[in-house]
């Protein structure tokens, strides 16, 4: 069956016919394709269609699709057990290694998922503090916990609105937000709430309002106030984690959150996530402190093994300079097609991810995100399609390249453009 099919056939049965909303196109038109493989750097779909893949699953498939050494290490976890709800040696030696590669990581609660993740370290913040309010920041995604889908209010510096149906306003009454690169709104909401702010969180590197750097001192600043008030510092890294390097993006620009999350790379394209911090914080989680979570497949052996093989093959090869000079190669071509051409659009990237935003403009928020040409972005994303080139269907997430990926592949997107 072709993806037209399956799609009729799988809104008789899911909401909307997809699992995760975006996958359903709906910011780009059009039929979702349905994928039946990947190797390397490319997907195929149930139309016979060959893609290069720049979204990498969103971001988890450094190595590419079905690495080999991550598949035989999937395959023999599998063969002794796919899950046993009680600890394993592997569990630990994921740990161990997570703490050897980030100097502040000292303790790691494995789970299932990034937004379990955010959800545990918010927790904990919370109830290592005693405080109830955290800050946030109108652009940044932490996944889909009730207390997180919010947006700022009218006045940006007030607490979050909902914007799911289900989300209660008594949730949200304890989120604060800002707009992203902003100290001066952060500071002001300290200084009407200082008292009852548990945590500042947020993606040093903003991810899901495409590619957005943190303005210089914007981190360190966000430090300087959490220190001043006895806040902690929470940095969402399930997208950055160990893909700028075999570390974190905190690690790399050298500022030293008291909470991370994980996810995406350290699963290896299977499912999961991880708190890991400061051992006097992490020791308020049960069973040692008061702070509740748990998770029947928290630290899933055959994840786990992928992770594994995944961080260890990093590790060996460091093909982080390789993956860079990709992305900068795509940035490079598109930024001066569209400067030849006179094109309202440039291309964002650090590291091996990149985004193509449809304006001129700079983007340092949420609010300057929100002039880009969506309706440019959705022709452009057909164009990419049409040319076998598999890009995020959505305007505001992130582009990535993988270890599999070659100059070949980089000339398929680039020449796309063109046609």
């Amino acid at each position: 069956m072709n993806s037209e099919d399956l799609f009729e056939r799988a809104q008789a049965v899911i909401p909307g016919g997809v699992n995760s909303p975006v996958r359903s196109f709906g910011s780009v038109g059009g039929t979702p394709v349905f994928m039946e493989r990947g190797s390397g750097s490319k997907m195929y779909s149930a139309d016979g269609d060959e893609y290069i893949d720049f979204c990498c699953s969103w971001g988890p498939l450094v190595l590419g699709h079905a690495h080999p050494r991550v598949v035989d290490a999937i395959c023999r976890s599998a063969e002794k057990g796919t899950s046993f709800g009680a600890n394993t040696e592997a569990e630990v030696e994921l740990a161990e290694l997570i703490c050897n590669q980030i100097p502040y990581a000292e303790m790691v609660r494995l789970m299932s998922s990034g937004t379990e993740a955010v959800m545990t370290a918010l927790r904990l913040a919370r109830g290592y503090t005693g405080r109830s309010k955290i800050i946030k920041f109108d652009g940044c995604y932490h996944g889909h916990s009730d207390c997180l889908l919010v947006s700022a209010g009218s006045g940006l510096l007030t607490s979050g609105n909902p914007t799911s149906a289900g989300v209660t306003r008594a949730i949200t009454d304890d989120v604060l937000v800002a707009p992203y690169n902003n100290l001066a709104a952060v500071e002001q909401l300290v200084s009407e709430h200082g008292d009852s702010i548990a945590a500042i969180i947020v993606e040093p590197i903003a991810g899901n309002m495409g590619l957005v750097m943190p303005d210089e001192g914007f981190l360190e600043g966000l430090r300087t106030i959490c220190d001043k008030n006895s806040s902690l510092l929470l940095f969402d890294e399930v997208i950055t984690g160990f893909r700028l390097g075999v570390t974190t993006y905190g690690t790399i620009c050298g500022v030293t959150p008291d909470l991370t999350t994980l996810g995406k790379i350290i699963g290896g394209g299977m499912p999961i996530g991880a708190v890991t911090g400061k051992t006097e914080i992490m020791k308020s989680l049960a069973p040692l402190g008061n702070v509740y979570q748990a998770g029947t497949l928290s630290g899933n052996p055959v994840a786990v093994a992928a992770g594994l093989a995944t961080l260890r093959e990093l590790i060996e090869t460091d093909p982080y300079p390789a993956m860079e000079k990709l992305a900068l190669n795509i940035s490079c071509e598109i930024n001066r097609h569209a400067e030849n051409v006179g094109a309202e659009m440039h291309c964002a990237t650090k590291g091996s991810m990149f985004t193509t935003f449809f304006t001129k403009n700079q983007i340092t928020n949420l609010d300057e995100a929100k002039t880009c040409d969506t309706k440019a972005h959705s022709a452009f994303f057909h164009k990419m399609l049409e040319n076998g080139v598999y890009l995020p269907p959505s305007q505001f997430e992130v582009c990535f390249v993988s270890a599999a990926h070659n100059e070949q592949d980089i000339k398929m997107l680039i020449n796309a453009k063109y046609s």
